[in-house]
């Protein structure tokens, strides 16, 4: 018996770590810098591609009054610059003040840096590194009710990806699990699969990751750092 799934899948990758973000609601107003103690600005970094679209978006928030507080416009002497290039302010209603940069897909995987000056010239470097995970090509339209095994490039020897099922007809249970891939090879055994019925099923791969920033401000003590940055890198069917 045969599992249809979508011709081209889904496949989009957003990193947490440690924990996926809470439901607080984040603030939309807009403050300006130069009211605020530089010591307890709040980095609010996400980076992020999806699959069909041909460009990576950067967009750096600062905050006061931590993770959900007020964004920040950035007044001189304070900026932002990512890998040289200076960073222009915009907004949005619903988001508030952000500085935001897209870069095309094809060129941007590999290391970068923020540099960020606060209003004391004081400057915070953060790099990381965007590396977008495959899937390797020749899915076919219909898969058969046994073992699913997917061939994943760009992960780690020993990775995490949430897995997600979804029945387009509404008439069967979803399947949203995190699983276990292990030298770019995913297994979704058949046993999982006979809560869905026959007929298309929509597939998605999820790389789930938050951790803080490296080099932020230290409102709690010389050891604390007060910040995230989130890395969403697509996974595309080639």
């Amino acid at each position: 018996m045969n599992c249809s799934l979508i011709s081209r899948p889904v496949l989009i990758s957003i990193f947490f770590f440690p924990i996926v973000i809470g439901t607080a609601c984040t603030s939309d107003e807009i403050g300006n810098s130069k009211d605020v103690n530089p010591d307890a600005v709040f980095f609010d970094y996400e980076v992020w591609a999806e699959e069909g679209k041909q460009d990576v978006t950067v967009k750096l928030q600062y905050r006061m009054g931590g993770p959900n507080g007020t964004t920040l416009v950035l007044n001189e002497p304070s900026n932002v610059f990512l890998d040289g290039e200076k960073l222009e302010l915009d907004s949005a209603k619903f988001s508030g003040a952000y500085y935001e940069s897209q870069k095309p897909l094809a060129s941007f995987a590999g290391k970068h840096t923020i540099l960020f000056t606060d209003m004391n010239k004081k400057e915070y470097r953060e790099q990381f590194e965007f590396t977008p995970f495959q899937i390797k090509p020749d899915v076919p339209e219909v898969l058969n009710r046994g073992d699913l095994v997917f061939e994943l490039s760009g992960l780690e020897p020993v990775d995490y990806l949430r897995v997600s099922l979804t029945d387009t007809s509404f008439a069967s249970k979803d399947i949203n699990d995190v699983d276990t891939v292990k030298n770019g090879r995913l297994v979704i055994a058949a046993s999982r699969l006979s809560a869905l019925t026959n007929g298309p099923i929509n597939l998605q791969f999820y790389k789930e990751l938050e951790k803080a920033v490296k080099n932020g401000t230290a409102e709690g003590g010389p050891n604390s750092r007060i910040g995230r940055l989130r890395l969403l890198p697509f996974c595309t069917s080639v």
